[in-house]
């Protein structure tokens, strides 16, 4: 399989909410900063990724290292939920990592 690098750290914010839609668990880790990676599992990754039918993804704001975004959803109960997050992002050797984020 053919891919290319993110270009921005919205960009990236962008593909990672994609593999959530089409459960691709190893992108979203492949694509967690190292430094934090091992406080997200995979199982329960893919549980919230799987259980959840998401609808949109809305960007609030976007700078160099950090995008604000709303993913909408509709969780295993049926009921429409936002996501409602601001993103750390950190470019290393070229490539886009998500480091962490804060909930609201």
């Amino acid at each position: 399989m053919d891919t290319q690098k993110a270009p921005t750290a919205e960009s990236l914010m962008r593909s990672r909410y994609s593999a959530y839609c089409v459960q691709n668990i190893d992108y979203i880790l492949a694509t967690t900063h190292i430094s934090t990676r091992k406080f997200h599992d995979k199982e329960e990754t893919l549980a919230f990724a799987s259980q959840n039918k998401w609808i949109k993804l809305e960007i609030v704001n976007a700078t160099e290292t950090m995008v604000e975004f709303k993913a909408f959803y509709i969780d295993s109960n049926l009921k429409s939920q936002i996501h409602h997050e601001k993103s750390t992002f950190q470019k290393e050797e070229g490539s886009w990592f998500y480091v962490d984020g804060e909930w609201f």
